[in-house]
């Protein structure tokens, strides 16, 4: 198909373009007046017992403690972990991301710590969500200790190092009304030659061939 042959089909679907062109004009407007959103973020680490050697629990961040959570992570990223999730009330969009920090003293994937990160509509909603995952995870952890017997002086917890904070999401209008604009106008184009071919393979089938031919009758 020429360039003039493509300026032809859509001259001739003016109305196909007209009408995706209207559904791309509707389909922006969301992206030019999004729903607000809010992202909450918080820390949670686990801290070893006091010692006498150590009295001071976050400089006795050991990688068994890492591991240890992130055993608990992948317990309630499994299907059982995100249905006890759910029957807390924590629905939607959440993450437990383990931190990859770390200094010249603590390597790296060695801290015990996760980020939990949940969206919602509103602030006092995310920083709930996020809360729940935090209490969920600290439940896990004592669980843990309690199935092997572990004394109170001698066990894990889990400590919330920087408190939920809830921040309104900032996205790029210009980017994503331009990502719009494209893909409509990618479509029209190619809907309004699609049905132009569609149309003129329909019109040059013979009439006859559209409908059965009727029998003859003996006579």
């Amino acid at each position: 198909m020429s360039p003039r042959d493509v300026a032809e089909a859509l001259l001739r679907r003016w109305y196909v373009l007209l009408l995706a062109l209207l559904l791309t004009a509707v389909g922006a407007y969301p992206v030019l007046r999004p729903a607000p959103e809010y992202l909450s973020s918080a820390v949670v680490v686990l801290k070893p017992p006091v010692t006498g050697n150590q009295p001071n629990q976050l400089t006795n961040l050991q990688p068994p403690l890492a591991a240890l959570s992130y055993g608990v992570i992948q317990q309630l990223e499994s299907p059982a972990g995100r249905k006890e999730l759910d029957s807390a009330g924590v629905h939607g969009t959440y993450q437990l991301i383990p931190r990859n920090s770390g200094t010249s003293a603590t390597p790296r994937y060695l801290i015990p710590s996760v980020q939990v990160q949940a969206r919602r509509a509103g602030p006092v909603e995310a920083d709930t969500a996020v809360q729940r995952i935090i209490d969920v995870y600290t439940r896990h952890v004592a669980d843990l200790q309690d199935a092997q017997g572990v004394a109170a002086g001698a066990r894990i917890s889990a400590a919330v190092l920087v408190a939920p904070s809830a921040a309104q999401v900032q996205g790029t209008r210009s980017r994503a009304l331009a990502g719009t604009a494209l893909l409509g106008t990618g479509g029209a184009l190619l809907g309004a030659l699609w049905f132009d071919q569609y149309a003129l393979r329909r019109r040059k089938v013979p009439a006859g061939r559209r409908e059965a031919d009727p029998v003859p009758v003996a006579g």
